[in-house]
């Protein structure tokens, strides 16, 4: 059953630190940071719903320790792939948009969307936290969908960093390791975890909670993942176009046999 008092305590938790973060921005003059906030807005949800319960549970416990791993990790390496570069053009092309207001825009359409959104998709980790029903099947297979996602995720972020570090591939697209068999690995992972997280409330009975995998699932394919990289990105790297005939654009699949993933 939803806890509703707990869940709009989150959602004050949701607001609030995007908001501390945007303060820092305006000093920086950079809304980048925003991209290493996002993991650690679920983090603090998490404690949230798992403090706010009368009692921990080991369900609470596990699922706590797998998002603060996913978390911590993303947020770093997102910190480090970021560090010392210029406002990600995606922030530049809403500050160009929105002037001589971005500054306090970027409060509501950059920080506050994305704390409100990281609420709703929060669900299962509620439900998780909340649930009073023991440990069972699927909260084995819940563990091991969310570790094989921060793994796959994890591996496809490495791979791609040890390749961008290599002056020799500068203008050449990535399609060796995981990213030869699907074009965004790194998102494909993402998603396996947040349908783990979804398992684990599901056998605590929080099978409401379904909302989050499925609005996930469709921002990393159609809004902020899949479709907003791949935009324009034939225009700018040519080569990508057979890149995009051989390998799947999501699910992993044998390459040169794309299928509709």
């Amino acid at each position: 059953m939803l806890d509703i008092d707990l869940y709009l305590s989150g959602l004050l938790v949701a607001l609030a630190l995007p908001a501390l973060f945007w303060l820092v921005s305006l000093f920086r003059r950079d809304v980048s940071i925003v991209d290493s906030l996002w993991s650690l807005i679920f983090l603090a949800l998490c404690i949230t719903y798992f403090l706010g319960f009368d009692y921990g549970t080991p369900r609470g416990v596990i699922v706590l320790s797998l998002v603060s791993v996913w978390a911590i990790r993303l947020s770093a390496y997102i910190t480090w792939r970021n560090w010392g570069e210029p406002e990600d053009a995606r922030y530049q092309a809403m500050r160009r948009k929105y002037s001589p207001h971005f500054p306090f825009s970027s409060l509501f359409i950059v920080f506050l969307l994305q704390g409100l959104l990281a609420w709703i998709i929060s669900l299962p980790l509620l439900a998780a936290t909340t649930g009073s029903i023991p440990l069972n099947l699927i909260d084995i297979l819940a563990i091991v969908l969310v570790i094989f996602g921060i793994l796959f995720e994890s591996v496809a972020d490495a791979q791609l960093a040890a390749f961008k570090s290599d002056p020799g591939n500068r203008g050449k697209v990535m399609d060796t390791g995981l990213w030869r068999y699907t074009r965004h690995p790194n998102y494909f992972g993402e998603c396996c975890v947040w349908w783990g997280f979804f398992l684990f409330a599901l056998a605590a009975g929080g099978w409401w909670s379904v909302l989050s995998p499925l609005l996930m699932t469709f921002l990393l394919l159609r809004v902020s993942g899949v479709t907003l990289l791949e935009k324009d990105i034939v225009d700018r790297r040519p080569a990508y176009r057979d890149y995009i005939e051989r390998t799947n654009a999501f699910i992993p699949g044998t390459p040169g046999q794309r299928t509709a993933g």
